[in-house]
């Protein structure tokens, strides 16, 4: 029986199980999945906002702004890309004006350092390229942006390296009783865990249901993006969005930590869990859209185009409590559950704590871990020097992002250890270029292959049936 068995390996379930070990390594991470970061945390606006859009004395006031102000420090600690670039809620009239001012007064009382309302000619200080018709903004010098799905897979990975273990493909089926704890099974495997804590994203109103708690119901909401080429990435600075609206933040612009321009998302209530389908009508909202808030993007440099679907759970605010014992949810995490990612880890150890968890800080836990992307990061000499040591370093596999074969065996060696094509693009950028994986994909496969001791046709690009090749022709 393991002490504590987490349900979802996204951002909060990985955040919760890396503060998890810094106390026991008697933790369990289930993911139903073929790899970790494949839901909500796959695809989003990667945006640690600052906190003056939650109503204050929410839960998601309270850990958005103590989320905001641990992320530089934890992806320090985790060797994960941080900018603090700052944000722009941009408005076009009077009715905006008001909206803003009052933002940013919620923005004061929720504890935003330095947030205030601009005017057009201090906007254009900041962003040139800002729309025309753009007469004011909230500004907030503390936003920043990440990458979420490598803070995900950094967590989980240092919770592993830290003894949590990770069971992939394992769809819970059913929860009961046993042992003064909770028997958690799928179809082929089961898990027992004193404590469970229930980080399942889109599916956690089921989870919970599975032990009794039908109080809440989370439902998807759909998010359409463009992704711009690199060569347009230093088009704007912050991020900019527009006046929020009921069903969210709104469209925004802004760049990526690894440089690209990032559009969207659209905002549509949907039913399938699973549809990630992007639409001819919602490309086109996100492109007009944008057009208003920058000026002068340069839309024939998008590069790819995706969706997201965001947890929106039925309270209004995250939902965090413990209906029977040794059960916790964590769930309806939409945003700013990114950015609250940390805060919510902390809070969830406090509340099992408080539930009567023993928990005694460890000696051996090590919570740095060596960036993904240590390469680039090396002088001239340290890369040479690595070469010499390592020859697979001097050998560029994905051209357009300059991903070196060493850089994809490491990764396909380091926890949480990726099974597919796309699993080395999330880990290494490798095909997340111009040409989409068009040259070096085949070269990937070749790698995986050899490491995790498969045949050149049983590697897949994302799991399940999704296979590359069928057949050698030579």
């Amino acid at each position: 029986m393991f002490e504590i068995a987490v349900i979802g390996a996204g951002v909060v379930g990985g955040m919760v199980a890396r503060e998890l070990t810094k106390f026991t390594s008697d933790v369990c991470i289930l993911e139903r999945k073929s790899d970790v970061a494949l839901g909500a945390t796959r695809a989003n606006s990667a945006i640690v906002h600052a906190g003056y859009d939650a109503y204050p004395g929410s839960l998601k006031a309270r850990l958005n702004v103590r989320g905001s102000k641990m992320m530089a420090e934890v992806c320090r600690e985790l060797g994960v890309k941080y900018k603090n670039n700052g944000s722009l809620v941009v408005g076009f009239n009077e009715e905006d004006e008001q909206t803003l001012k009052g933002l940013c007064e919620r923005g004061i009382t929720n504890g935003v350092d330095g947030v205030r309302v601009i005017y057009r000619d201090e906007i254009l200080k900041i962003e040139p390229n800002i729309g025309d018709g753009v007469t004011v903004a909230l500004y907030a010098p503390t936003g920043a942006i990440v990458c979420p799905y490598e803070l995900c897979m950094a967590a989980v990975g240092n919770a592993m390296d830290n003894g949590a273990t990770l069971k992939l493909n394992f769809e819970v089926k059913s929860i009961e009783s046993c042992d003064g704890g909770y028997k958690i099974s799928s179809e082929t495997d089961s898990v027992c865990a004193k404590y469970v804590i229930n980080c399942a994203g889109l599916y956690s109103d089921e989870i919970a249901r599975m032990v009794g708690d039908g109080s809440f119901t989370v439902n998807p909401r759909r998010g359409e993006y463009m992704l711009l080429d690199r060569e347009v990435g230093g088009h704007i600075t912050s991020t900019v969005f527009r006046c929020p609206s009921k069903m969210g933040k709104g469209v925004l612009v802004s760049p990526t930590v690894d440089g690209n321009l990032l559009v969207g998302p659209t905002a549509e209530d949907i039913k399938d869990k699973e549809d990630t389908t992007t639409t001819a009508a919602g490309l086109a909202k996100v492109r007009t859209l944008a057009a208003e808030q920058v000026s002068h993007i340069d839309f024939s440099k998008v590069i790819t185009s995706f969706t997201g679907l965001r947890a929106t759970g039925s309270t209004g605010d995250f939902i965090i409590n413990m209906p029977r014992v040794g059960f916790l949810n964590l769930a309806g995490i939409e945003s700013p559950g990114l950015s609250s990612a940390p805060a919510i880890a902390e809070y969830a150890v406090e509340l099992l704590r408080e539930a009567g968890l023993e928990l005694n800080v460890r000696d051996d836990f090590n919570g740095n871990r060596r960036p993904m992307h240590f390469f680039a990061m090396l002088s001239t000499e340290e890369k040479n020097a690595l070469i010499k040591e390592r020859p697979e370093y001097a050998h560029v596999i994905c051209r357009c992002e300059t991903v070196t074969e060493g850089e994809i065996l490491d990764a396909i060696r380091t926890n949480p250890r990726p099974t597919d094509v796309d699993g080395v693009k999330r880990r290494t950028r490798a095909s997340m270029g111009r040409c989409q994986g068009g040259f070096c994909t085949p070269y990937i496969i070749e790698l995986l292959a050899e490491e995790i001791g498969v045949d050149y046709t049983d590697v897949t690009k994302f799991g399940g049936n999704s296979r590359i090749n069928f057949g050698k022709t030579k």
